[in-house]
Formats: structure tokens, sequence, C-alpha cells
């Protein structure tokens, strides 16, 4: 399947295996090499195999990189995120995904719909996707989206809200929600300052399609002049693989409660945890910063 050092053998399908492969961005060992070489420890330990992608601008691979669905099929979305633009360094750290794709031989079918990977999270047919994909795409209506993410994604495309764009400039869906199953998703449910029009309007969502919510603890970190997006605190951005699941934890005292609840979410996989503040201070953390394909 898809590989990012990889071999042109890797792209010819000779195997039906799932088993999961995580790439990051060459950058991420470049800036933070202790903290990627943290990680890296903890995926040999479970025998997880990881690559490097070569050609990108910033470390946040997960949401320039193409979107895998369940059959095994890339599906490489515009990136060409609002929040990256008014500021010449913000635009200049913006990916070429089709350049990407040609210096790692990623095979992919192109899709115009401007979606960052980090806004769609896939579980056995459904994904959900905030809403933020609308404001993204303004020439295409709703249901024009929705039935085309239905088509390129293969599943059932569930719209939640997104936090305002002073809570969370992004509006990645993987900073609210993870799927454990088709009906159960951990997430945060925010307390004032972040709305509860915000957590009322998800529930009235997941009630619709019969998913269950389990609460997760989420903290705001303390404002800091040079990080003020700072994604310190949130759990639910943890890097899942295979029997594996990375939970970035903060020193905090719901880092216990946080692993209790993941941990009992997923019985059977084995759980890590690791220190990723440097690279949280930017803005994002393990889900954000890993591509993880399957072999197809």
């Amino acid at each position: 399947m898809c590989n990012c050092s990889m071999q042109k053998k890797v792209m010819n399908k000779v195997t039906t295996s799932n088993e999961q492969t995580v790439y990051m961005s060459k950058l991420l060992m470049e800036r933070y090499p202790e903290t990627c070489k943290n990680l890296i420890k903890i995926l040999e330990k479970h025998n997880i195999k990881y690559s490097f992608i070569k050609g990108t601008k910033d470390i946040w691979c997960r949401d320039y990189m193409p979107i895998q669905t369940e059959s095994g099929k890339l599906i490489q979305f515009k990136y060409d995120p609002s929040y990256l633009k008014g500021k010449k360094e913000w635009e200049e750290s913006r990916s070429d995904v089709k350049d990407i794709c040609k210096q790692n031989n990623i095979i992919t079918t192109f899709s115009d719909i401007n979606l960052d990977g980090g806004n769609v999270i896939i579980c056995d047919g459904r994904a959900i996707i905030s809403d933020r994909i609308y404001s993204e795409n303004p020439d295409k209506t709703r249901e024009e989206l929705r039935k085309e993410l239905a088509m390129l994604l293969e599943c059932e495309i569930i719209v939640i809200p997104s936090l305002n764009k002073t809570a969370d400039f992004t509006g990645h869906a993987d900073g609210m929600v993870r799927f454990v199953d088709r009906n159960t998703v951990l997430g945060i449910k925010y307390d004032d300052r972040y709305k509860k029009d915000w957590w009322k309007n998800t529930q009235k969502v997941l009630d619709a399609y019969n998913i269950s919510f389990i609460e997760v603890p989420f903290f705001e970190d303390e404002p800091d002049r040079e990080h003020p997006e700072s994604a310190i605190g949130v759990y639910v951005n943890y890097l899942e693989v295979n029997d594996l699941i990375v939970v970035p934890v903060f020193g905090r005292e719901e880092d216990a409660r946080a692993i209790e609840i993941i941990q009992k979410a997923f019985p059977n996989k084995q759980i890590e945890t690791i220190n990723y503040n440097d690279v949280a201070k930017e803005g994002g953390l393990l889900n954000c910063t890993t591509w993880v394909v399957k072999k197809s």
C-alpha cells in the first residue's frame, strides 16, 4: 500500500494484510528529535512499522496526506485551509499535496473538495466530519458535499458542529471526538467557556445516529504568547494503530482518568503514554503528526 519512502512494489497490492504502518513528516524528527525518538521507541516495542514522508512543509501530515477508505483506496483532497491564509509564514507552510504524492510514489484519487484529514474520522462505514467542511467549500451545496464525500469515502457522512474559530481555529473533528466503534465515540464535553450550545447540538447529531458518547477529560492550557494555539489538554488526539493506542499525557491529575477511560473503551488494545508537550504547544498532537495506512 502506500508507503512514503516506499518501494513501488508496495503499491502493487500483492497482499491482503490489514497491518498498518505509521508515517511521519521528516520535519518531525528534525524539529523535535527527542519526542520523535520516544514515539519511535513505543512503535518499535510493539513491532509497528514506521517511515518518514519526504517533501512536506510542516509536521501535521494527517491533514495534507490522503485519506484511506476502509476498502484501502487513497483519496487526496484539496489542501487549502482557510486558517493558513492571511500570514505569509502560514501560507508558505502549506504543503503541496501533488508534489508529496509524486516524491513518495503515492498513487491516489484526487478530489477538488477542500478538506483536511484531521477533520475526518472513519469507522465501520461511518465518517464524522465537522461542519467546517461547508465554509471551506462555499462553491458547493451541503447536499452536494455530503453526497460526493459519501461516494469518495465509501461511507455514511455524519456532520457535527465545529467550535467557533476563537476556540478552535482548525475546526477538526479529531480534536473533539474519536470512534470506539460504529455506535460509540470518545469525546470532549466542553465547559461553559466553550459554549454548552456546541455540546447540545453535537448530542442531537449523535443521538440521531444512535451514537453513544463517552466523556474524556479535557483542560485548557495556560495562555502563552508564543504558543497561542496550544493543544495541551486534548487527550482524544491520540494515535491508534493496529492493537496499540498512544495517549498524550501532560503531568496533570486528569492523566490517570483519561487513560482509565480510554483503556476501558478499548479493552483489547495496548495503551502507551507519551509526553508530547513540545509538539502540542504548536497546536496539534499525536493524530495530527501521524498518517496511518494499511496494506491492501
